[in-house]
């Protein structure tokens, strides 16, 4: 027999679970919750193991944005943007806010949020008109003239790439953007004359002069190759063998560049694996890459107690996570719980798919040789799995992370009581929690971090934190719940209250 809802809120109880992609029973998320997870882990348009959900996210944004929640869906754009670094989809939020009446009060706020990057305001105003036609909004128009304002004329030169669908000459010409001084009246002039001056970059100094050791030490003595482009091209760099590479190992362990850059970890973890491969590639380099990541967890606020940090390796967390990319949500999933063991005061590891794994794992190993040293060998999903583990050894933990897609396909049998008699029982993986508070310990803390955001969740109840998301600052987000401050959604809720973007438009 399956155990099912007693008592008086069994309707209400039942009527909150839906089936997952394996067609399992799973709890349905709430409106924010959804879209939050969606959003937090969406390359948009990239096909995830079960499909591309880029049309349901769009479509509950909208619903959202028509019932009056334009604040939360703008919030959410805005920290997308600069706490996960996500850009494409931080775009078509603020193209849905601007297609609703109900959100075009929050356009302006949303749209300067997003754009710290010149090419943000052509993103937008490009999938705006190839998704919803002209003409274009008022509140659109005004904002994006406004964020046309805010970049000189090295970043528009920067990102003046003539075959894209709109150019800034374009921008210009569509939302009747005016100067706000002298100096963007002359650049807004050279724009429109296609005259901007071509910028020092690395990609244009590689396209004019080649891949060469001296051009790679002409670029890298000059300084304005930043943490991400040295990162993209450290196999290049390499192979090129210029003499001042130890400039190079610098700039990547440059505290400051590294907390300012936004770069999300698993690109580290991307950039060891195939520079590993490279036979010039020296320990140095992976030294380097190590220091790299371990910096960018200084500013994550410690972790205190016991923590059971829980991986899920199986099938459905294999598939890439874009076109352009050969990292799959279980090596972002790897690498989370490896910088999780790093920020812990203690912590147990283990990872799952239909059997259980206990993993050991040193600080002084490495974030990335940590993550490295998890076997992802595919196979069903037995989420409950963890919770068993330490509910049947009696392990006492203070918080559990479990990083996963939540799409279980494999039920907890279990012994239990029944009249007396010993029953043999499936059990949900909540009914597993509940178990464990009852018997373990009442107050541990359960933070489910969603990594592929197909909508639906395993765990609901007392301490149970539902995030999303990719980035380190996830922890952040673990540490303020546990100060009271509230979950992801709450957390995006408030947003345009503490964050530095708030008052973005009075600045500009």
């Amino acid at each position: 027999p399956k155990l099912k809802p007693k008592g008086k809120n069994k309707n209400k109880k039942e009527a909150n679970l839906t089936l997952n992609n394996e067609g399992q029973v799973a709890f349905k998320l709430k409106d924010k919750e959804k879209l939050a997870s969606m959003v937090l882990t969406s390359l948009f348009n990239e096909n995830k193991f079960y499909g591309d959900n880029s049309k349901e996210l769009a479509t509950l944004a909208k619903k959202l944005i028509a019932e009056g929640q334009g604040r939360f869906v703008a919030n959410l754009a805005v920290f997308a943007r600069n706490e996960m670094n996500l850009r494409s989809v931080s775009h078509v939020l603020c193209a849905l806010l601007a297609n609703d009446e109900k959100g075009k009060e929050f356009v302006k706020y949303a749209v300067l949020g997003v754009c710290r990057r010149a090419d943000d305001i052509t993103e937008i105003l490009s999938y705006y008109i190839n998704t919803f036609g002209k003409p274009i909004p008022n509140s659109l128009k005004k904002a994006l003239a406004q964020a046309m304002n805010n970049f000189d004329e090295y970043q528009f030169g920067k990102y003046n790439n003539s075959s894209k669908e709109l150019s800034f000459k374009d921008v210009l010409r569509l939302t009747h953007a005016k100067a706000k001084d002298e100096e963007h009246n002359e650049i807004f002039k050279k724009i429109v004359a296609d005259s901007l001056a071509t910028p020092y970059t690395w990609e244009t100094e590689l396209s004019a002069k080649g891949n060469t050791k001296q051009v790679w030490e002409e670029l890298i003595d000059s300084g304005k190759v930043g943490t991400m482009a040295l990162l993209r091209n450290l196999n290049n760099i390499l192979n090129a063998g210029p003499s001042n590479i130890a400039k190079v190992y610098k700039a990547l362990t440059d505290k400051n560049a590294i907390l300012k850059s936004k770069i999300m970890p698993f690109r580290f973890y991307s950039a060891y694996k195939k520079v590993a491969k490279n036979p010039n590639c020296t320990s140095k380099v992976l030294e380097v890459l190590e220091d790299a990541i371990e910096i960018s967890t200084q500013n994550i606020e410690k972790l205190q107690g016991k923590t059971l940090i829980a991986i899920d390796v199986s099938g459905s967390m294999t598939a890439r996570i874009s076109s352009r990319s050969e990292m799959t949500p279980a090596e972002i999933a790897t690498l989370l719980a490896s910088m999780a063991n790093y920020i812990c005061e203690e912590s147990i590891v283990v990872s799952f798919d239909t059997k259980l794994y206990v993993n050991t794992f040193s600080k002084k190993a490495g974030i990335i040789a940590n993550a490295l040293s998890i076997d992802v060998n595919g196979g069903g999903t037995a989420v409950g799995l963890p919770i068993a583990y330490i509910l049947d050894n009696k392990i006492k933990v203070d918080r559990i992370i479990l990083l996963s897609d939540y799409e279980v396909n494999r039920q907890m049998t279990r012994v239990v009581k029944i009249q007396g008699k010993d029953t043999f029982v499936e059990m949900s993986c909540s009914q597993l929690l509940d178990e464990y508070m009852k018997k373990v310990n009442p107050d541990v803390q359960f933070h489910g971090i969603d990594l592929i955001g197909y909508g639906t969740q395993q765990f609901k109840g007392k301490n149970v934190n539902i995030l999303a998301g990719w980035s380190e600052k996830i922890f952040d987000v673990i540490n303020l719940s546990e100060q009271g401050f509230g979950n992801l959604v709450k957390i995006i809720e408030n947003y345009d209250e503490v964050s530095d973007y708030a008052n973005a438009d009075a600045e500009s």
